[in-house]
């Protein structure tokens, strides 16, 4: 088993306040569980307006299917209008 992690650290520019920020978080959240079919929270930076960490997770048999829909997952968070990625990793953690 494979677990693939991404952590993506975001900037919300559009938003000036923590329910702003939820607004963005909560529709960019929901979107990406259903598209992707993976787990997903914010795991840092709860109460900074402007900024969020996200955790996404992905179990598969294969790693480079983790790969691939981590992949897919910043390359649509990068196509958004409404926040920049900082910066992000990727991890991937085998069991067997």
């Amino acid at each position: 088993m494979v677990l693939g992690l991404l952590t993506l650290e975001l900037r919300i520019d559009q938003a000036h306040s923590l329910k702003e920020k939820r607004r963005v978080l909560n529709g960019l959240r929901d979107t990406v569980r259903g598209k992707f079919n993976v787990s997903i929270a914010e795991v840092e930076a709860q109460d900074v307006w402007n900024a969020a960490v996200l955790g996404v997770a992905v179990v598969s048999n294969d790693q480079r299917y983790c790969n691939q829909v981590l992949s897919k997952v910043v390359d649509w968070v990068e196509s958004l209008r409404t926040c920049e990625i900082e910066d992000y990793t990727t991890e991937f953690l085998r069991t067997d």
